[in-house]
């Protein structure tokens, strides 16, 4: 029933009905060509044109009403492509589209139009109405059936590189979100185990430093070892920060960039126009985005000053990285840049990359907030 309640019946229907249109008027155009003309051989020139014409056309026109019966866009079919499958489609499977909603809708218009007919009977005049309402969601089945097996034809037959394309892109997606899905688990797991280790370990030194005589030995050591388990948890707190932080899955992206913000060697400066939450694959783009950006500002750039910008706009977050820097950053020296601009692929976004020679070096990440189609 929920496919009855769509609009996908009438999605199909209209589909199969646009391409009889085509196939009826390139029929009827020959036909009245070679009727018409003055001799036979022109009048067959005539509709040979017509016909290798809008041959050219229907391929083209396919594309576009292909967006009735597949939501995905695609792009612009090869012309060997498009004139081969127009052929086929004007000459031979139009006729075929014509018949099947001939014979599907045929029968329950029948009998709606029954009692219009001076014949019929008093009993066909109530009964076949009936028929034909209860007829008509029997056969919006096979007409969406039909509607759906063309239009995998036409898509396969008119875009086929790209949806090779669409799904290694989902492909990739789904990788990335196996990989944060690891190493959010890497990090509760260190979190809940060793880190509180460390912390337990830390204090009990402590507490033991105080119960032994100052200046002996033994306190000499049990403190080096309490001063190596503090550097050991602070190492710790900065890899799992870097792995994936507490504060960006309890607060959000705004926080998170506050906190990477403020640890950055380099003073910045914020403007965070982003709004409550964003999807999870966004936010955690974004934070690796910038943590990347602050730290290639703090080790390659020599900048006195970096600024990071976050706006949201259409469904795009659009996230900015600005110092005052030498500029020339190039992916190929291994600043990292290759591989923020293959995660941010990775989430459907666009990398920017600014930096001449003496600066300033602006790097800039477009994400869509939308959710990926699903495989």
């Amino acid at each position: 029933m929920g496919y009855l309640r769509s609009a996908w019946p009438w999605r199909a229907a209209l589909y199969l009905l646009s391409g009889c249109l085509c196939t009826v008027a390139v029929g009827l155009g020959a036909a009245g060509l070679v009727l018409t003309a003055p001799g036979g051989v022109a009048g067959a020139c005539c509709a040979l044109l017509l016909v290798t014409g809008a041959v050219g056309v229907s391929g083209v026109f396919e594309r576009r009403r292909l967006v009735l019966v597949d939501r995905d866009r695609h792009g612009v079919p090869r012309r060997r492509r498009a004139i081969g499958y127009g052929a086929v489609s004007v000459l031979a499977v139009g006729w075929v589209d014509l018949g099947v909603l001939l014979l599907a809708l045929g029968i329950p218009c029948g009998l709606l139009l029954s009692p219009l007919q001076p014949t019929a009977a008093t009993w066909q005049s109530v009964t076949g109405p009936i028929a034909g309402v209860l007829l008509l969601p029997v056969v919006a089945y096979p007409v969406g059936a039909w509607a759906g097996a063309r239009g995998t034809v036409a898509r396969e037959v008119l875009d086929p590189g790209d949806r090779r394309l669409r799904e290694v892109t989902r492909s990739r997606a789904r990788l990335v979100d196996a990989f944060d899905a690891e190493r959010r688990r890497i990090e509760r797991d260190l979190h809940d185990g060793a880190q509180q280790r460390l912390v337990a370990l830390h204090m009990r030194l402590g507490l033991a430093g105080l119960d032994l005589p100052p200046g002996s030995t033994a306190a000499k050591d049990v403190r080096e070892a309490h001063t190596l388990a503090g550097e050991a948890l602070a190492e710790l707190r900065e890899f799992l920060r870097g792995v994936h932080p507490q504060i960006l899955t309890e607060r959000g992206l705004p926080a998170a960039l506050r906190d990477v913000a403020g640890r950055c060697a380099v003073p910045a400066d914020l403007d965070l126009g982003v709004p409550g939450r964003l999807p999870t694959r966004v936010e955690e783009t974004a934070y690796f985005v910038a943590t990347e950006a602050l730290t290639n500002v703090a080790r390659h750039s020599g900048a006195g000053r970096c600024r990071v910008t976050a706006r949201l706009h259409d469904e795009v977050l659009r996230l900015e990285i600005e110092d005052d820097g030498a500029g020339g950053a190039d992916p190929a020296r291994g600043t990292g840049l290759t591989g923020l601009a293959d995660r941010i692929a990775a989430a459907d976004g666009r990398m920017f990359l600014s930096s001449p020679p003496g600066g300033p070096t602006l790097l800039r990440a477009d994400i869509p907030c939308s959710s990926p189609p699903a495989s």
